[in-house]
């Protein structure tokens, strides 16, 4: 589980802000009532008319520092794995840790804020190609979107190859990622184009333990990672089948156990 973070830590200077009311004399004007004019006599408030207000200064100043926290995190993460340290991020940000906590109370939440939009990309992809009529076509296209994720930065290579907790749209993620390729296993094998004693726990842990290596292969070659995804994918192919394969397939259970060990160290 990754660690929770100070709660209600007080709020710093820099968070705050202070709307100051208009309190200036009030408009009057005559009333009209008819025959006699008692205006002079009855003043009424006159109504104030409307004018659009500014965003409240906490308002502006708030979205402000969650925008900064937000690139900082992006940039650690992607430079340092997810488990850069949220101080570091908080400095890169240019704002206190009392500002950092009060807009993500632990980490979960600012990876949450930080790769929404990237795993809702990938989920996409997994969508189309399940879509694809030749299975191993959308197989091997799938996974060649998902590993240059992998490759972009070693955050996205943590989320994806690890079990993280606490983090909505990761968990909504490896849900659709295990019924993709489930789906697309299971209509490769009836298409003849995959061996028939692969499973989707084997598939996963593999790509898992390829995907923890890739941010390393592209630091040093950065294409070098299309090569060893294409020889693990060639060894699924349906003529690669050699002997029985020598020990029985991971569990469900046994495969997030593998993948919590893998993971960083905030996600154990």
């Amino acid at each position: 589980m990754l660690p929770e973070f100070i709660q209600g830590v007080a709020l710093s200077t820099e968070d705050l802000g202070t709307e100051h009311a208009n309190t200036g004399p009030t408009d009057t004007g005559p009333t009209d009532t008819g025959p006699t004019d008692t205006a002079e006599q009855h003043p009424v408030s006159a109504p104030e008319p409307a004018v659009a207000r500014r965003p409240p200064a906490l308002r502006r100043d708030a979205r402000r520092n969650r925008e900064l926290l937000t690139t900082a995190a992006r940039e650690a993460f992607a430079e340092q794995g997810l488990d850069a340290p949220l101080d570091e991020i908080a400095r890169r940000a240019g704002v206190g840790n009392a500002t950092l906590y009060r807009h993500f109370p632990n980490r979960a939440a600012l990876i949450e804020a930080v790769f929404r939009d990237s795993l809702a990309e990938t989920l996409r992809a997994g969508e189309l190609a399940r879509e694809t009529e030749d299975a191993w076509a959308g197989l091997t296209g799938y996974l060649d979107t998902v590993f240059a994720g992998l490759a972009a930065d070693r955050g996205t290579t943590d989320l994806m190859t690890t079990a993280i907790q606490g983090v909505a749209s990761l968990e909504a993620l490896h849900v659709s990622n295990r019924e993709t390729v489930d789906l697309l296993l299971g209509r490769a094998r009836r298409q003849g184009t995959v061996r028939g004693d692969v499973t989707t726990e084997d598939l996963l842990f593999s790509l898992a333990a390829l995907g923890r290596a890739v941010p390393a292969l592209a630091a040093t070659a950065p294409a070098s990672w299309r090569r060893y995804l294409a020889l693990f994918l060639d060894g699924l192919r349906a003529g690669a089948a050699g002997p029985a394969l020598p020990a029985p397939p991971l569990t469900p259970d046994e495969l997030g156990g593998v993948l919590r060990e893998l993971g960083p160290n905030s996600a154990r």
